[in-house]
């Protein structure tokens, strides 16, 4: 279990000690990303990680790569729905130097004019590289309808109109309102002592004052009738998207969910693998996975298809899913998703990065860091019907979203109509 300590002003830091290792990953976790943002400045939580690197208070641009990098370290960033995390991961005894220029970058960004418009730039073509890779698209076309009108449903990066005429005060005032102690957590594992990293943080960000953490437009957890979006480009191959809205993070059923996502397109041993690529020669690529939010979540299966088999395809996944709703399923294949399932994580666990973002996602998310123990409990107490009760209702149809990019002729768009609507 990580040690966990929580400021006078709130700012929490939590630390697992690995004694026979060399490095430390160490990350600065804000409560803030793409759904706390409006249409009127959407991609601001991105656009503030990029801002973040170009300059702070102590460290220039140069300073901020080169004191990280030069001493072999790994610097990088990532924005999501709910957070914002800055990490890096270096060798223990320049601990210190690369906590405080994360944290430096964090808090105490330039945000300058001159870069602000630079990087403007940079961000644009981003969007434009994400909508040119229709294996990425397809998922912002998916989540547009599972999350319509709501910032969940919009693409993390922004609009070009929004990134094109984002303001140094829009910028300034996203980071002034949610980069505050109460909203900010400290993680670091490896070689360390807990006291000695919360000597770190007291010093550089201790004497800041806290504010109340804000709160989030809530998202819909159902829906009443399926969605469809069929976005036409001329592609060599079809990029399939299906959703459906599931659970949020917390729920009881979180691990059944977990569990079936493995048994379904978790692995080549998955029954989608199987199914539509080995046996059917369908799909190249074919997985699923889930994504859990505060309050909401969605289970998602994705393939890439040839053009002229997506009608084929798309039956032969939904026949999937209601077979196992229908008749469950055996106890091997059930054993086989829970020990891999087990081995994955537990495996994951054993790199400090990995331990690092377990914790950090864990305390920013739900306050709290489940232990090895809790999770292979709630693992091994998943009965063969709890994926069967939870199949049954996760894929009923009212729940279907299916977003789908290739250059779709009428017939095919009229036999994807008819199978969504069956």
């Amino acid at each position: 279990m990580p040690k966990i300590t929580q400021l006078p002003n709130k700012i929490r830091i939590a630390t697992q000690e690995f004694k026979d290792r060399e490095s430390v990953a160490v990350s600065v976790w804000v409560a803030a990303g793409g759904r706390y943002e409006t249409p009127l400045n959407k991609g601001v939580a991105h656009y503030l990680e990029h801002m973040a690197f170009k300059g702070s208070a102590q460290y220039s641009c140069n300073q901020i790569k080169e004191l990280v990098e030069g001493i072999g370290g790994n610097l990088n960033a990532f924005t999501s729905e709910e957070e914002t995390c800055f990490y890096a991961k270096v060798p223990a005894t320049h601990l210190k130097q690369s906590f405080d220029v994360l944290a430096d970058i964090s808090f105490f960004p330039k945000i300058s004019l001159i870069d602000l418009k630079k990087e403007r730039t940079v961000i644009l073509e981003e969007i434009k590289m994400y909508h040119d890779l229709p294996q990425y698209y397809v998922g912002e076309l998916l989540e547009e309808l599972l999350w319509p009108n709501h910032p969940l449903g919009q693409s993390l990066a922004g609009t070009p109109q929004s990134v094109g005429e984002m303001t140094q005060a829009q910028i300034k005032n996203f980071q002034k309102t949610y980069y505050v102690p109460s909203n900010t957590v400290i993680t670091a594992c490896g070689a360390l002592k807990h006291e000695d990293m919360v000597q770190l943080v007291k010093a550089k960000l201790g004497k800041l004052e806290g504010f109340p953490s804000p709160s989030f437009f809530p998202a819909r957890k159902t829906q009443d009738k399926p969605g469809v979006n069929l976005y036409f480009k001329q592609t060599e191959q079809m990029h399939l998207a299906l959703g459906f809205l599931a659970y949020e993070n917390n729920h009881p059923d979180y691990y059944v969910l977990a569990l079936l996502s493995i048994i379904l397109g978790g692995n080549m041993s998955s029954r989608l693998f199987n199914e539509v690529r080995e046996k059917r020669g369908l799909a190249y690529s074919i997985s699923s996975g889930m994504k859990s939010l505060h309050d909401t979540g969605v289970f998602m299966v994705r393939a890439g298809v040839d053009n002229n088999k997506i009608t084929d395809a798309l039956d032969l996944i939904l026949k999937v899913l209601a077979k196992i709703g229908r008749e469950g399923i055996k106890e091997d294949e059930f054993k086989r998703a829970q020990e891999y399932y087990m081995g994955q994580f537990l495996l994951g666990l054993e790199d400090t990065m990995d331990m690092m973002l377990w914790i950090g996602s864990g305390i920013i998310s739900n306050d709290q860091v489940k232990t090895r123990a809790d999770v292979i409990k709630k693992i091994k107490a998943v009965t063969r019907a709890d994926i069967k009760r939870v199949a049954l209702q996760i894929f009923h149809p009212s729940r279907l979203n299916l977003a789908i990019i290739g250059p779709l002729n009428d017939a095919q768009k009229k036999c994807i109509s008819d199978l969504v609507k069956a």
